[in-house]
């Protein structure tokens, strides 16, 4: 499941205003961590879908449970 982040307010900002290199390096963590954790609550979501639901969206319960299994840092 591949989904990219929307440009939020705060990576539109970093992007026009360079930021010192300190405060580069956090932001960019920051990043990583909000996406960790749009992974997980996605594969949770995920994990709740019938077979129904999951045939809807074009996935096979084989499909989603491989990615289910996946850990938040695995894209």
């Amino acid at each position: 499941m591949s989904r990219s982040l929307p440009l939020s307010p705060l990576t539109s900002l970093a992007a026009h205003h360079p930021l010192p290199p300190f405060a580069r390096v956090a932001f960019n963590v920051a990043l990583v961590i909000l996406a960790w954790e749009e992974r997980r609550q996605s594969r949770r979501h995920l994990a709740r879908l019938d077979k129904h639901m999951l045939r809807d969206i074009g996935m096979t319960l084989r499909e989603a449970e491989d990615e289910v299994a996946k850990p938040f840092w695995r894209g």
